[in-house]
């Protein structure tokens, strides 16, 4: 064998030995490996266009739900997910709008498909409130058992505290303190993966944790507060709601500090008149950076290019 030959075939081995370890590189994922699926974008309101707090994170395999609000599974059928894949869900709180559709995710998802006990995650009180649903709903788990032949079926509730609480397959998952007030501890998330983030702030006013936390987010999704002047004036309660919220003026100075490639809003909270173009209008006050408000069922892509992409109804 000719020396040249030889560097040759040496040269081909080194690349068929490269080639592999490159293919699963964080930076080698593509965008659809890491997506972002707004389920319900609303607040406590009974709004048919924008139901209750929840977000769908799906990074490679995996897919986290954060928060359970109103018609969340819902959504998660309307997407066509398998329910088996529906495992793991986090909480920012547990104020009712961000929890009154766990009893369907927890159950209705079993009863669809789930083979193995929820595991959820939130902070103190969350494995206490598991522990109840669980007995409030006694019956018909065990019915569903005996006549319906579902498997043994539980969840995993844990407390968390601030720092990392999930890491598996290259995906970690990060919850920090926000300030919702007396609401404590509430927090937000912030999911990093093949190299990029995505920071979910859950229920806050003005934090500079969050923008701590935040820092290099590709995607930052934030939640908002609109107040009709008049309404604060004569309503000590929505004075009182509106203190433990973000203003889109207040918003904007966190999206133009974090500076992420794109700022989302969820979570939107009205107080008496008011538009969604009137909260992109005063964000533009304080934010000239990229901008959109959210929708449910909006998705968003992120990898080398960032791809919106709206739900036709």
């Amino acid at each position: 064998m000719t020396y040249q030959r030889q560097r040759y075939l040496i040269l081909l081995l080194i690349i068929s030995c490269i080639i592999p370890v490159w293919s699963t590189c964080p930076r080698a994922l593509q965008a659809a490996d890491f997506k972002v699926t707004l389920l319900g974008t609303g607040s406590p309101d009974l709004l048919m266009n924008r139901f209750g707090p929840g977000t769908l994170i799906e990074a490679g395999n995996q897919k986290l739900v954060f928060d359970a609000g109103r018609g969340g599974a819902l959504r998660i059928q309307q997407l066509g997910i398998p329910w088996n894949d529906v495992t793991t869900l986090f909480l920012t709180h547990l104020h009712s709008d961000h929890i009154v559709g766990l009893p369907d995710l927890f159950l209705t998802g079993w009863l669809l498909g789930r083979q193995v006990p929820l595991r959820v995650w939130g902070p103190a009180g969350t494995k206490a409130m598991m522990g109840h649903l669980i007995e409030a709903f006694q019956f018909d788990i065990r019915m569903r058992q005996q006549d319906d032949l579902r498997p043994a079926q539980g969840a995993i509730a844990k407390d968390i505290a601030p720092g990392v609480v999930y890491e598996n397959a290259g995906v970690k998952v990060t919850a920090f303190e926000v300030d919702h007030g007396p609401v404590r501890p509430a927090f937000g998330y912030r999911i990093d993966y093949g190299g990029r983030s995505v920071v979910l702030s859950g229920d806050t006013r003005f934090s500079e944790n969050l923008i701590r936390f935040a820092q290099g987010a590709d995607v930052l999704v934030h939640e908002v507060c609109l107040a009709d002047p008049k309404v604060l004036a004569g309503s000590e309660h929505e004075r009182h709601v509106m203190a433990h919220h973000i203003s889109p003026q207040q918003a904007g100075e966190v999206f133009a500090r974090v500076k992420p490639r794109l700022a989302v809003y969820s979570h939107v909270v009205i107080l008496g008149n008011g538009t969604d173009d009137e909260i992109l209008r005063l964000t533009r006050q304080t934010y000239s950076g990229p901008l959109e408000m959210g929708a449910d069922l909006m998705s968003i892509e992120v990898g080398k290019e960032i791809k919106v992409r709206r739900h036709s109804k």
